[in-house]
This record gives C-alpha cells, structure tokens and sequence, in this order.
C-alpha cells in the first residue's frame, strides 16, 4: 500500500539559527516519516522594521536582505530543490563556520549548492523585496504578528516553531513531528512553552 507524503511548508531566514534547526530536524524526520517540505522564505529584517534594535541585530538584519533577496530569486528561477540546495550551504556557513553574511558568502554558498554564480546580482536587486514580502505576509496571516522564524504549515494550519536545540535524530525526530502533526491539527490548540535554557546546538 502506497503511503501519501504529507505536505509540510516551512518559512525561514537564512540568519536565524532556530530555524536552521528546525529544517536540519524535518530533513531528519523524513528519513523516517512520509513528509514533503516546500521551503518559504521570510525576513527577520522586514518583521522588525518598526522595533528598536541594538547595533549587532541591526547590522546584521541590514546584512540579511541579500541572502532573503537571493533564496526569492533562487525559488523562482530554481525551485524548490534549488532553495533546500542554498538553504543548506548558506547555514553551513553562517552557523557552522561562523561567518558572517557577505557578498563572498553568498558567492561561496551559490557554488557549494551547484547554482550559477550570476544569481548573485539578484541579492543587490530590491525588485526581489517584494517576492520576500509577500512570502512572509503569508506566513505572517496565518500566525499572528508575535512571532519569528521558523513558521511551518500544514495546509491553512500553522505555527512559529517548533523551537528545538539541538534536532532529535532518527525515530525521535519522527515522534516529534507526530507530536507536532497532533498538535498542529487540533484547532483548540493555540500555545504551549517554556523558557529556553540554552542556545542553539547544530549537533
């Protein structure tokens, strides 16, 4: 009997390295589970342009457009394996070696995911603002304002988060996107948290 993948959305900046978790932990879970991702992007630049922010979060945020402008450009022009292609060599860089957002890093990250280096261009073309914008006000419509990074969906029915550090690995990252399915589908079901006791941990 043939089992039909579910389909999952997940929303991301490249910057956010919550998200970078969540997406290492879905690609881990559909080892295991039947899950098709789409990947979105969204803009933790874009979402805090009205709030005060100290000096590092405002560079880096100003430092981010770039890389959004770059995934917008590379969904259209390359699909959705492209972006998981990008995603995946943009956070090696960004949250494994610790480097920061440059024009050389998108560069690099184009020739680590197998893209043409001339997509390079579309990160200085704010043109692609509005293809970022209007993937994020959809993630936005669906959760409510008081949120970040990573937002996932299932259908019209979706969360900011899961928030994870570091992912669970084999069957256990199966069980907890069985929990999050559970949750996710259950319309009375609105929030459930607690403090975070440590920073992200790529492991």
């Amino acid at each position: 009997m043939t089992t039909t993948a579910q389909n999952v959305e997940m929303w991301f900046d490249p910057i956010c390295p919550f998200a970078w978790i969540t997406s290492r932990w879905l690609l881990e879970a559909s080892q295991v589970r039947e899950i098709d991702v789409t990947w979105n992007i969204m803009s933790l630049a874009y979402l805090n342009k009205d709030r005060e922010m100290d000096a590092d979060h405002t560079e880096s945020f100003l430092r981010s457009w770039g890389a959004v402008r770059l995934v917008a450009a590379v969904k259209e022009k390359n699909g959705n394996a492209g972006v998981l292609a990008l995603y995946t060599a943009l956070g090696n860089r960004i949250h494994l070696n610790k480097e920061k957002v440059s024009d050389e890093l998108l560069i690099a990250a184009l020739a680590d995911a197998g893209l043409p280096a001339e997509l390079i261009s579309d990160a200085a073309d704010e043109s692609w603002s509005e293809k970022v914008i209007a993937s994020h006000d959809r993630a936005i419509a669906m959760v409510g304002n008081d949120v970040g990074t990573p937002v996932l969906a299932i259908g019209d029915a979706a969360f900011f988060g899961p928030v994870i550090s570091p992912a669970p690995k084999g069957e256990a990252a199966g069980k907890l996107w069985d929990g999050f399915v559970l949750c996710l589908q259950t319309p009375e079901f609105f929030e459930l948290k607690r403090a975070r006791k440590r920073g992200p941990n790529f492991a």
